[in-house]
């Protein structure tokens, strides 16, 4: 299974502007800048869409675990946040974070943790990412 997206760009790096599409056209010549990415203009960035991929990754992988222990989830919310930081002079991202509020029925926190920390080191986007991983769960 593939995916595929496309980026334009004009200009340079910090007049320049450009514009991110998917072939699912979920997003449509949605525009990306310096302003987007490193100030708050209006429009996505990079970092931004990788914070949604491995949010969503992540809970579907989780929603999976639970399931394979016999558990369904009443509700996974994740929200993932990327960090980008200048490092030896070229900026990196250092961290993801993943924070979880969960409602699952009948599930001990012991459960609840082991199929946590599955689902953070085995969804797909996790074993992309070359940086530090961190996740805080709450069992509600």
């Amino acid at each position: 299974m593939k995916r595929t997206a496309s980026a334009k760009w004009a200009g340079d790096l910090k007049a320049g502007v450009g514009t991110i599409s998917t072939a699912s056209g979920t997003l449509a010549a949605t525009p990306y800048s310096f302003h987007t990415r490193f100030e708050n203009g209006k429009g996505t960035n990079p970092e931004e869409l990788l914070a949604a991929a491995h949010a969503g990754c992540f809970t579907m992988a989780l929603s999976l675990q639970l399931s394979q222990a016999g558990f369904t989830a009443e509700s996974l919310e994740t929200t993932c946040t990327i960090t980008l930081e200048q490092k030896e002079g070229a900026f990196a991202i250092t961290q993801s974070h993943l924070e979880l509020k969960a409602k699952v029925p009948g599930a001990s926190p012991e459960a609840f943790e082991k199929a946590t920390q599955a689902a953070k080191t085995g969804c797909p986007v996790s074993k992309l990412y070359n940086t530090n991983i961190t996740l805080h769960a709450i069992l509600q």
